[in-house]
């Protein structure tokens, strides 16, 4: 074959070559501008294994703004509405990445029909040249403890001040009614007051830090409630004698709990001490305790002012009082109610309350009873 018809056959082949991938190129480039079809990009090797892992909620990002893929907990947390992501302000974030590839972060609201809003903290930061990684963690949980956490320092500086103003007042008056025994005599007795309720109030603060994780004690032992009641009894029975209360007990025979004594000690005479307080002079404060499908209910009934339906909710909250005024007289500091909720979690039971403004109120300390060998001892 001569050099010329070589050159010819060659040419041939190369044109149909070149027209071929011409031919493919345009084709793929059609499929790609096809509604509903999109390049898929390659996903790193190992990637699924990574996003199974994660307790971050994690989201890749395609350059069409797709989601190529997403972890379980990105779907539960409503990050994802059919391929793209929901939150406006995270796409948004998102471009500002791509444009520059600066990792950004963000914490945004996440609004969710049906659902509570919650707090989320985004982290946006380039894969590679085509794909976007969103990682994304639900703080809810911490930020509504650190509001709680500012709240609970707020009221315990608030708390404290008023019997320590007091006392300190009190003792400026001592000093200039010194020549004034009966003066000195009352203003001591003031004094003796407001340091025990400022005794009270740092002990039941003590009390509630010890309790915040609602897990059961170590030095929890068998107990026998028909002593716990009695010893509750015991504690309010000087303050009922004052105001005439008449405090009556009835407890069914061998009740026992397992539990930590001076947790439940502690919750039982909050109850009958809050009983006492807000019920009326010449009334009656009744303790029954009683078993019921395997629990000891140990109710705690008053006939003071009630409380309205619109605060029962919200009486186990920390320093939380119906009537502040009230409770400033009586020198109530808001935890007691508190308490008795984190001692019944952590001793595995609850608390439930009936109240009726003006006709009074029950609260049941409901807890897990327990059968004793016959030859245990308890205490």
């Amino acid at each position: 074959m001569e050099l010329s018809e070589q050159l010819l056959v060659c040419g041939v082949i190369g044109a149909v070559i070149g027209a071929t991938l011409t031919y493919l190129w345009r084709f793929s480039e059609k499929r790609q501008e096809e509604p509903g079809v999109a390049p898929t990009p390659v996903v790193p090797p190992g990637a699924d294994a990574v996003l199974s892992v994660l307790s971050s909620s994690v989201v890749l990002i395609d350059g069409s703004d797709r989601v190529v893929k997403a972890s379980a907990p990105a779907h539960a947390l409503g990050l994802i509405h059919n391929d793209r992501l929901a939150p406006v302000e995270l796409m948004a974030l998102v471009r500002q990445v791509r444009r520059d590839g600066q990792v950004r972060e963000r914490e945004f609201v996440l609004e969710k029909r049906g659902a509570a809003p919650r707090q989320v903290m985004a982290r946006v930061a380039p894969l590679n040249s085509r794909l976007i990684v969103v990682l994304a963690d639900d703080r809810t949980r911490e930020r509504r403890l650190e509001s709680i956490r500012r709240d609970f320092v707020a009221n315990v500086s608030h708390e404290l001040k008023t019997p320590i103003g007091a006392i300190q007042l009190l003792a400026e008056a001592v000093g200039e009614a010194k020549e004034d025994p009966e003066a000195v005599e009352r203003f001591s007795e003031r004094m003796h007051t407001e340091s025990e309720r400022l005794t009270r109030l740092v002990q039941q603060i003590i009390d509630l830090s010890r309790l915040q994780q609602d897990v059961l004690s170590e030095e929890s032992s068998v107990l026998k409630v028909g002593d716990l009641i009695d010893e509750a009894c015991e504690h309010s029975q000087t303050e009922a004698e004052s105001k005439g209360i008449a405090i009556a007990s009835r407890c069914e025979p061998d009740l026992f709990i397992y539990g930590d004594r001076a947790q439940i000690h502690s919750a039982v005479s909050n109850l009958v001490e809050n009983a006492v307080t807000y019920s009326p002079e010449d009334s009656k404060v009744s303790i029954t305790a009683k078993a019921v499908d395997g629990e000891i209910n140990i109710t705690v009934t008053d006939h003071g002012v009630g409380i309205p339906d619109d605060e029962i909710d919200r009486i186990f909250e920390r320093f939380y009082r119906v009537d502040p005024a009230r409770a400033r007289a009586t020198g109530g500091s808001g935890l007691g109610l508190s308490i008795v909720k984190h001692v019944a979690a952590s001793n595995g039971g609850r608390v439930s309350v009936w109240s009726k403004p003006g006709h009074g109120s029950s609260f049941t300390l409901i807890l897990p009873a327990f059968i004793p060998d016959l030859d245990e001892e308890t205490q």
